[in-house]
């Protein structure tokens, strides 16, 4: 059985951005293969067009955080290997967490059963600034 899914980028507020949908061909996939879709699919996009901000799940290399995505230096092509990579050690320190279902997704080998209504949604914690 295949799935397709929306996905999210949620704010602590509540608030979504940045909706993807994505098909799977099995209902049942690790939370690793996830993050693995999202960014292959968001690189795929950016560089198709190479729009001023990429709007992803990581901060690319030599990139500035400017609302709603990520403002390049110089327009150019990401490698979605890169961005993947980042994306798991990010998950795995706590930059972002995911919801599927509203249920909070642990660790990186969790396998998660996709309904043809799942939601899932990515939310970024934004680091505390101060001494």
């Amino acid at each position: 059985m295949s799935a397709t899914i929306r996905i999210y980028d949620e704010t602590a507020a509540g608030d979504r951005t940045n909706a993807l949908t994505l098909d799977f061909l099995t209902a049942r996939i690790s939370v690793r293969e996830l993050i693995r879709r999202r960014v292959y699919e968001e690189v795929q996009e950016y560089n198709a067009s190479t729009p001023e901000v990429f709007r992803g799940l990581v901060q690319p290399t030599d990139a500035e955080r400017v609302l709603n995505g990520y403002k390049l230096r110089e327009r150019r092509r990401i490698g979605w290997e890169q961005q993947y990579a980042r994306a798991v050690e990010a998950f795995e320190r706590n930059g972002f967490f995911i919801l599927v279902d509203d249920r909070q997704a642990e660790s990186l080998e969790e396998e998660i059963d996709l309904k043809i209504s799942s939601e899932v949604s990515f939310i970024k914690l934004t680091p505390l600034v101060g001494g």
